[in-house]
């Protein structure tokens, strides 16, 4: 089919996600309308449409940098991992079913029309659409119903170049191995090959792409080099993900399930941050800030903190004077207690941390919508913002009723307790704006004797820039022309 292409990997990790927004960048800079499309997308880190539907966040990233609105029909299928054998399955933006794995391959067989017809609707309104496969279309164990990979590609007629990490070595033994145990129909709809992730002299590198090409008979049409990037991860925080060196320790606890850590890259941008992630007392030390993020299994991350002491380190330290911020599940965990009486997560109650005096119901119907609130109360973390607006969105199943003595904003999304250094909430994204996230940090600076700082971040701006320093590093390492010829057939 003409007007597309998809990107696949040797593997997970190696770079499909940002290789797809490259090539969406340099489109768009080139004047074409373009749109990203993953069929099956499995991710604790989501987004909600402008409509109220849910899909993966790294599909929502790339439609960023396309330069068009994030729409459910780019990722139908997004698989949130709720333990090691399950997922709750969302279709179409919305909640299917929990499923383990044996059942929801066979769901797989099912869906392959849904899937034709949703990408045939998107391309109709595209000049051109880039695909992102899953993990590596070699899995031997996965291929009969793949619909994320070569099935997707078989299903479109859609031409790929297969994408390998070098920086962790074995690209070569990579490329050749995927190759190997593809069948040889869906062996040849792979047209060449990128090597990312390179560091070095290209020269001493040569020798390989010449024996590759020797072996496979396809060319490497790029060798990108490693990049400092912050753009949205889509699995896990990287080192790109952290700052270090600031006046302001901020926490961020490493759940096991944690969900849309992307929350916090927004303080990766304001001076005198230290931004990390912790898994264990060790590491939480004694930071200024604590922050419990969301959770996709937000009782057994409860009590996985409770087993590992952090969740007492936690009230010790709030009890010593260090602020916490609980964004969802987080916010959840904060409460005096956490009720699933209809088993829609794990079917256990559990006590919070007690932080607040509130208590969380699990009910059916998950809540995605993307929501406004203003601040009304000047308290603690909130001192010196009245009347700032707030803008986000929520995914969640559990529902927190609001206590007047906590609420601090107009419509009763923030939370404050009485000492005001602990704040709760059910919005994603909220350290998105700039007026909440520097009062946020000047008053944590004011409880430790610090002059607030005076910066302007315009986090929407500082993507951008991203997206623009990705699209040029990788345009200046990859062959275009070849690029074109795939996607016009």
């Amino acid at each position: 089919m003409k007007g597309c292409l998809m990107i696949q990997g040797t593997s997970s990790h190696v770079g499909k996600s940002i290789m797809t927004a490259a090539l969406l960048r340099i489109l768009k800079q080139d004047g074409f309308k373009v749109a990203p499309f993953k069929a099956q997308n499995m991710a604790l880190n989501s987004y909600v449409t402008y409509d109220g539907l849910e899909m993966g966040r790294a599909q929502a990233m790339q439609a960023e940098a396309a330069g068009v609105r994030p729409d459910v029909r780019m990722n139908p299928i997004l698989l949130k991992p709720t333990s090691d054998s399950g997922s709750q399955v969302i279709v179409m933006g919305k909640v299917m079913s929990d499923m383990d794995a044996k059942r929801y391959e066979g769901y797989k067989t099912r869906v392959r029309e849904l899937l034709y017809e949703t990408f045939i609707e998107l391309k109709s309104e595209y000049d051109y659409v880039i695909l992102e496969g899953a993990g590596s279309p070699a899995e031997i164990n996965l291929m009969e119903n793949d619909i994320v990979n070569m099935g997707m590609a078989r299903l479109i007629d859609c031409p790929v170049l297969l994408v390998g990490d070098i920086d962790r070595g074995g690209v070569f033994a990579s490329f050749v191995g995927t190759l190997e145990l593809l069948p040889a129909k869906d062996r040849e709809r792979i047209k060449g090959f990128i090597i990312n992730k390179f560091r070095g002299d290209y020269e001493i590198l040569r020798p390989g792409l010449d024996m590759l090409r020797d072996i496979t008979g396809l060319p490497t049409i790029g060798v990108v080099p490693y990049m400092n990037l912050r753009i949205d991860e889509e699995d896990t925080p990287s080192e790109h993900n952290i700052s270090r060196g600031g006046d302001v320790d901020i926490a961020v606890i490493y759940l096991p399930h944690i969900s849309n850590f992307t929350d916090f890259d927004p303080l990766l941008y304001y001076p005198g941050v230290n931004l990390r992630y912790v898994k264990s007392v060790e590491e939480l030390g004694r930071p200024d800030l604590v922050v419990i993020p969301g959770s996709k299994n937000t009782i057994g991350d409860l009590n996985a903190l409770k087993n590992s002491g952090i969740a007492e380190r936690i009230v010790e330290l709030y009890n010593e004077g260090a602020c916490v911020i609980g964004i969802c599940g987080g916010y959840q965990m904060m409460g005096r207690r956490i009720s699933d009486p209809l088993g829609l997560e794990s079917g256990e109650d559990a006590e919070g941390l007690g932080i607040f005096g509130l208590e969380t119901i699990f009910e059916p119907g998950k809540l995605t919508i993307n929501s406004r609130d203003y601040i009304t109360e000047e308290r603690g973390l909130t001192a010196g913002l009245n009347g700032v607006e707030v803008t986000g969105y929520e995914i969640h199943m559990g529902r927190t009723p609001p206590k007047d003595e906590y609420t601090v904003s107009q419509n009763g999304l923030i939370a404050v307790d009485f000492s005001g250094r602990a704040l709760g909430t059910y919005l994603h994204g909220i350290f998105e704006n700039h007026r909440f996230t520097l009062g946020v940090i000047n008053n944590i600076r004011r409880y430790k004797g610090l002059k607030p700082v005076d910066v302007e971040v315009d986090y929407i701006a500082k993507k951008e820039e991203e997206y623009n320093r990705l699209a040029e590093m990788v345009r200046a390492s990859i062959d275009m022309n070849t690029v074109y010829d795939l996607l016009n057939g």
